[in-house]
């Protein structure tokens, strides 16, 4: 399954579906029966998707598997005001520790996101990543990206319990305790995807410009010199003449000028929109 069509599908069966179910399934399902479908058919659509579908099992499907079954088991805990406010906040607050926290840990999950999104095949090439990865300016984009991701998630959760808090008034188990909820998903969906997704899309934009910007220049006589791997080879060359003593100053020079700015800014927006499904 390609990313575009999986993020049409993430869009129609975490966002629309529910709202759909809560305000044309609860009368004939049940207030019960129409809350609880709508609470599990995104958490059924994200475990489908990891077990069956794309079998993939790395930081980021285990995450997102991880927060979907959180949000099946919240489900079962039938609560109304504050606490449903709260309930309904907690994958925000999952995603400000994971992310956010990590930030000041030696190795911030954005550093997994990098390595499964540029996908070394090869333990050379892993190797070459890791280095790569152990930069101080790389290191510095990594916290910072997720230090983005998570204070993003924190603003979001608090703007999401607050909007929870004033609009689901009605008693739990009741129709109109799945209208209130159906209208807050039917703006929270739009109102606090969107800056998610910005902030996503900027922070992987930040790590993967701060890796470009090591790379050599292309040559442009070589088709496939531009791609990522092969300017990785160049820079693990350009170091290996360096370290060992050897001095073919032409060589040398050829594979330590670094690309562009513009090159690297449109390398990483492309790298970045690549992990979206629109690159």
């Amino acid at each position: 399954m390609s990313k575009s069509v999986k993020l049409t599908l993430d869009i129609l069966i975490g966002a629309v579906a529910p709202v759909l179910i809560l305000k044309y399934g609860t009368a004939p399902l049940g207030t019960l029966t129409a809350y609880l479908t709508a609470a599990l058919v995104p958490v059924a659509w994200v475990l489908l998707d990891l077990l069956v579908i794309s079998r993939r099992f790395n930081f980021i499907t285990t995450y997102g598997g991880g927060s979907a079954i959180m949000r099946g088991a919240l489900a079962f805990w039938y609560v109304d005001g504050a606490l449903f406010a709260f309930k309904d906040s907690a994958s925000y607050l999952l995603a400000f520790i994971v992310f956010g926290l990590s930030a000041f840990t030696a190795a911030p999950v954005t550093r997994s996101i990098a390595l499964q999104g540029l996908d070394p095949d090869t333990p050379e090439r892993a190797a070459q990543m890791q280095r790569l990865l152990n930069e101080s300016t790389v290191r510095r984009a990594m916290r910072n990206a997720a230090l983005l991701i998570g204070v993003t998630n924190l603003a979001a959760g608090v703007v999401n319990f607050v909007i929870n808090y004033r609009m689901v008034v009605a008693p739990f188990n009741t129709p109109a305790f799945n209208d209130q909820v159906a209208n807050v998903n039917a703006i929270t969906r739009i109102v606090l995807v969107l800056p998610d997704m910005l902030a996503l899309f900027f922070a992987f934009s930040l790590m993967y410009k701060a890796m470009y910007a090591l790379l050599p220049a292309s040559e442009h006589a070589d088709p496939d010199a531009g791609e990522f791997w092969t300017l990785l080879a160049r820079r693990e060359d350009a170091m290996t003449l360096v370290h060992t003593g050897e001095h073919v100053a032409d060589d040398v020079e050829a594979n330590t000028v670094t690309l562009a700015e513009s090159d690297v800014q449109q390398r990483a927006a492309r790298q970045a929109r690549g992990e979206f499904g629109l690159g």
